[in-house]
């Protein structure tokens, strides 16, 4: 990534007001109130049953009683977001609105690329090698055309996107690798769906996974089954040249792999990485 990249899919939702750690810390996956400017937090927010309604980062902006927080989130789903925070608002001294029209989420693989026209940048803290998010005034930044490096980058290293990689509201945190990702905190306390998390964290109730695969003459289209013989294993996700990712049951991909069976999807081998 030499110049930064215009994440156009992506969303900014601001929550201010003097409540606004208080608020967000009792309803995300991860910590809120210990988030410092030129940090990010990769979170979620649950249904009560565990499973992903919306996946965001969460910037700090200011100090004091004027630290607002702002939200990197899927554009598809911020209206929905901005409905579910009011919804948990109630007498809190929070403000939620979108900021959308006027700031735009980048990425970039160093801070010197953002300048001084950020707002907030911050790495990307799911992994090292997708460097750094802003969110910035629409045009302050030169954007360049290198989307497609950033998914390669994103593939590579196991980090499953939103609506292409797993469903909202179908999918639980674990399924989509938010405990390998810093997405879920699990000393922070109560958020909401917290009890299921723990449990699934505790007990090691996560049967599908995000996995990573190498397939031979290139990668499926995203939502081909993936098969050992005639056993369902998953379907496939995003991809980038021959990686890509798909949801797996874990317990049936070690079985097949154990008989060795070689999983196909649409015609191609796949060859799914050790570690997920």
């Amino acid at each position: 990534m030499t110049k930064p990249i215009l994440l156009a899919d992506r969303g900014v939702v601001e929550v201010a007001g003097p409540d606004a750690a208080k608020f967000l810390h009792g309803l995300v996956t991860n910590d809120v109130q210990r988030l410092a400017p030129g940090e990010a937090r990769f979170c979620a927010l649950l249904a009560p049953q565990g499973k992903i309604l919306f996946d965001f980062f969460v910037f700090a902006i200011g100090e004091g009683e004027s630290r607002r927080y702002l939200l990197d989130c899927p554009k598809a789903l911020e209206a929905d977001l901005l409905k579910r925070l009011n919804m948990y608002r109630l007498r809190s001294a929070v403000t939620v609105a979108s900021l959308s029209d006027s700031l735009a989420v980048f990425a970039l693989n160093e801070v010197a690329r953002a300048g001084d026209a950020a707002l907030a940048v911050a790495p990307d803290p799911r992994a090292e090698t997708l460097g750094f998010r802003a969110i910035a005034p629409r045009a302050a930044l030169q954007a360049g055309a290198e989307r497609a490096d950033y998914d390669a980058r994103r593939v590579a290293a196991g980090v499953p996107e939103g609506g292409v990689d797993f469903s909202y509201g179908e999918t639980f945190p674990h399924e989509a690798n938010m405990d390998l990702l810093a997405g879920v905190d699990f000393k922070k306390g109560c958020f909401v769906g917290q009890e299921v998390v723990a449990r699934t964290q505790h007990r090691g109730l996560a049967r599908r996974r995000i996995t990573r695969y190498r397939a031979e003459g290139g990668a499926p289209q995203p939502g081909t089954p993936v098969k050992a013989g005639e056993i369902d294993l998953g379907v496939t996700g995003s991809s980038q040249g021959d990686l890509g990712l798909a949801m797996i049951r874990v317990d049936r991909l070690e079985d097949a792999l154990g008989a060795g069976v070689t999983p196909q999807a649409g015609g191609a081998r796949l060859e799914f990485q050790k570690g997920g």
